[in-house]
């Protein structure tokens, strides 16, 4: 697998979007398609979504691996879900079954970060890989070739415990509006022909 910083032939600007905002899905879904558009026809494109379901606020990777496979979308791999979590225990694990199965792949990366309070609810996208747990002091493989991190809470003071007590549905609600702009993405990507979208209630694993 190629080195994260060198496997794309365009840079970005960081993207921000507020999910609140009334074309937050929309906007975000754009910017993605038209990095999803650097992917070259060999590689497989691979969304990892890190974090726990033992924390709420930690929860959006997992909450949106699980809202993209109800979309049943052929053309992605999901690594991460409510089901099968990938977190701190397992990262390095899954990164290194993704290099195997997956050797030449776009890989985007998606995690909860905490930040300033007015920054709480934004979406962010960012080039290179993002660092899971730096957040909470952990030292954690860093992967992706470009990353999306909710901001679900503040940081800068006992961060364990804030990811712990942040609200379940501004997690939810941003899980949401970032898995609807990547299956819209892809399936423009995909089926730019016969593309049709159409949003769905969220699903949980098992429903």
């Amino acid at each position: 697998m190629k080195r994260f910083e060198e496997n794309r032939d365009v840079s970005y600007p960081p993207f921000r979007v507020d999910h609140t905002h009334e074309s937050a899905t929309r906007n975000l879904s754009e910017h993605l398609y038209e990095r999803f558009l650097q992917k070259s026809a060999d590689q497989d494109l691979v969304v990892l979504c890190i974090g726990t379901d033992r924390s709420t606020g930690d929860a959006l990777g997992p909450l949106v691996g699980s809202r993209l496979h109800t979309y049943f979308l052929d053309d992605i791999f999901v690594y991460g879900t409510l089901e099968s979590p990938v977190h701190a225990v397992n990262l390095a694990d899954q990164i290194a079954l993704i290099t195997e199965k997956h050797p030449n792949a776009l890989i985007v990366a998606i995690d909860a970060c905490l930040g300033q309070y007015q920054h709480v609810g934004y979406i962010n996208v960012v080039d290179g890989p993002v660092k899971p747990g730096a957040g909470v002091k952990k030292e954690l493989p860093a992967v992706g070739h470009f990353h999306i991190t909710g901001i679900v809470n503040v940081g800068g003071f006992m961060e364990y415990f804030v990811l712990q007590n942040t609200r379940l549905h501004v997690v939810v609600s941003m899980a949401d509006i970032i898995a609807s702009a990547i299956h819209k993405a892809t399936a423009q990507l995909f089926s730019p022909f016969d593309y049709t979208y159409k949003d769905i209630p969220f699903i949980r694993d098992g429903s």
